[in-house]
């Protein structure tokens, strides 16, 4: 478990500010730089936009940033961004438990609901579905007290043929892409055995009694607890 702590924070922030920090937060998991141009891309802005909105996040304390390296979170910004993607993932879970909403759904209406909801009902969510630990694509939930699960999974990617890995996230929003993962049968909990690889990256895979092809950025997506050694 993280040992990433924050205490409650009362600050009211524009929902521009908290994407900003949110996809700042997401950038540096994945051990990418925040720079200027992967930012605008995530948000789909222009350079001199995120420049500016950066040096407002510096001088709010929120991030530290240095010119052609990126952005990286003070305390502050952590603490923020932690608050939000707990919002995110609750909402996301609460709308496919209650409402009945596939995974492929939900990412766009929790995008809009973390920003209006308070941390009260985000807490009352959290007690109604019993302290969940994982949201519907299998992403770690911060509890209220910024604490986040490290996962240990896999790539699927890094699976070689007879290797069978059992899948524990896609971190992947984009519903084309978990409808297409539907429709072959992959989804949390599923075991996926490498059949064999193919060029430029690509994997044949066994589901079950089906098979499919995955091209290399499809099984970079896709997490998996390895159940034979890498």
């Amino acid at each position: 478990m993280s040992t990433t702590r924050s205490t409650p924070n009362d600050t009211t922030h524009s929902a521009a500010v908290e994407d900003y920090i949110k996809h700042i937060w997401k950038l540096n998991q994945q051990g990418d730089r925040a720079t200027t141009k992967a930012i605008a891309e995530r948000l789909d802005l222009g350079n001199g936009t995120v420049s500016g909105m950066l040096k407002q996040l510096a001088q709010r304390g929120l991030v530290e940033h240095e010119p052609y390296y990126g952005a990286k979170l003070t305390d502050a910004g952590e603490r923020l961004a932690l608050r939000i993607i707990r919002r995110h993932r609750l909402i996301e879970l609460f709308l496919v438990e209650t409402l009945g909403l596939g995974w492929d759904q939900v990412d766009r209406d929790a995008e809009r609901m973390e920003h209006a909801v308070s941390d009260d009902l985000i807490n009352r969510i959290d007690q109604f579905l019993g302290r969940p630990q994982v949201d519907p694509h299998g992403a770690p939930i911060p509890n209220a007290d910024g604490q986040i699960e490290q996962q240990n999974y896999h790539r699927l990617s890094d699976l070689k043929p007879g290797q069978r890995g059992l899948v524990g996230r896609v971190s992947d929003s984009e519903p084309k892409f978990l409808q297409y993962l539907d429709a072959v049968g992959i989804g949390l909990g599923v075991m996926i055995e490498v059949v064999d690889l193919g060029p430029f990256g690509a994997m044949h895979v066994r589901v079950g009694d089906t098979e499919s092809h995955l091209a290399r950025e499809a099984s970079q997506r896709i997490h998996v607890q390895v159940q034979s050694p890498v």
